[in-house]
């Protein structure tokens, strides 16, 4: 497992809502569940700070990899919120850092990747990252 990491490693932060139905039998948010709060904090940056059209916009983003590492765990109800950084921005793709933090605390519960692959919605392939999302993911390297 690798080392915990602290708020000041990432750029941006959201509020998470956890669910009832985030827990699992063993009583704490399951694993997969962080995947869908990364998928949520990288998506909710694209939207409000670039500008993504996800229901319209001739551009999407289509997840490739993923990975997470798990330090303590969160249960409902519990307020947390995941941090975001890019780790790496190429021409049509880009490595998140994401990570997940209890409110107020400053080492992470779970941190992870997510790399996102930029399409072109009808042709279904890779593009170059859109002047306005280019522009909010800079913003966002470490």
């Amino acid at each position: 497992m690798s080392e915990r990491p602290s708020r000041a490693d990432y750029r941006c932060f959201y509020p998470i809502t956890t669910r009832w139905s985030d827990n699992d039998l063993y009583g704490h948010v399951n694993n997969v569940v962080y995947y869908s709060y990364f998928d949520s904090v990288a998506n909710r940056y694209l939207i409000e700070e670039g500008g993504l059209d996800i229901h319209g916009g001739d551009t999407v983003g289509f997840v490739v990899s993923s990975g997470c590492d798990y330090h303590a765990p969160v249960a409902y109800p519990e307020r947390i919120e995941g941090g975001l950084r890019v780790d790496k921005l190429g021409n049509s793709s880009v490595r998140y850092g994401i990570a997940i933090f209890r409110e107020g605390e400053d080492r992470a519960l779970a941190h992870g990747h997510f790399v996102h692959v930029f399409v072109e919605r009808a042709a279904n392939r890779a593009v170059a990252i859109p002047p306005t999302l280019r522009q909010a993911l800079e913003a966002l390297q470490k």
